[in-house]
């Protein structure tokens, strides 16, 4: 199942939302993929207070299916509109969040999207495996606004590559 949105909405969590500027009339792109229905409703939520497009995906086949880099597929002009950035489960059935990672940063089509990995467990030799294998951030769930709010700087620098030497800090 594939769902995407694009609505703002009032906040109910403790941080404010800050509202994403974005040239033109485009908002940024975010795909979310998490096997649990309920963190796909959470992330897309904050996302869309946050400005943000956002097309939320089952599991990392159906990512990448999104992203035309599924098995056979060998065009990404054919599927959802450009994605800015992902946000993907670790723990999920068929295909983790790291082997969506490698698939995506093996890819020249992909590669240059930020991956952001989230996990309910904090593990430090998978949080390193990810970060090592390209992933910008790590982040635990449940997710807050202030995670959100943290992610608009990849976000932007994507908006603006002029601002190619800032750097992301995490939490």
């Amino acid at each position: 199942m594939v769902t995407s949105s694009a609505s703002a909405s009032a906040s109910s969590t403790s941080a404010a939302p800050i509202l994403m500027v974005w040239d033109g009339d485009e908002k940024p792109h975010v795909l979310a993929v998490d096997d649990s229905f309920v963190d796909r409703r959470i992330i897309e939520k904050l996302l869309t207070n946050s400005s943000c497009k956002v097309t939320t995906a089952e599991n990392a086949h159906g990512a990448l299916e999104l992203l035309g880099l599924a098995d056979g597929q060998q065009n990404f002009g054919n599927t959802v509109s450009k994605v800015n950035l992902i946000i993907t489960d670790y723990s999920m059935p068929g295909m983790t969040g790291y082997e969506l990672l490698k698939k995506i940063k093996e890819s020249p089509t992909g590669k240059e999207i930020p991956v952001v990995v989230v996990s309910s467990e904090h593990i430090p030799t998978r949080i390193e495996k990810c970060l090592e294998e390209g992933a910008k951030e790590f982040l635990l769930k449940p997710l807050r606004q202030s995670d959100v709010n943290q992610l608009r700087c990849h976000l932007m620098k994507l908006g603006n590559p002029s601002d190619e030497g800032m750097v992301c800090m995490g939490r």
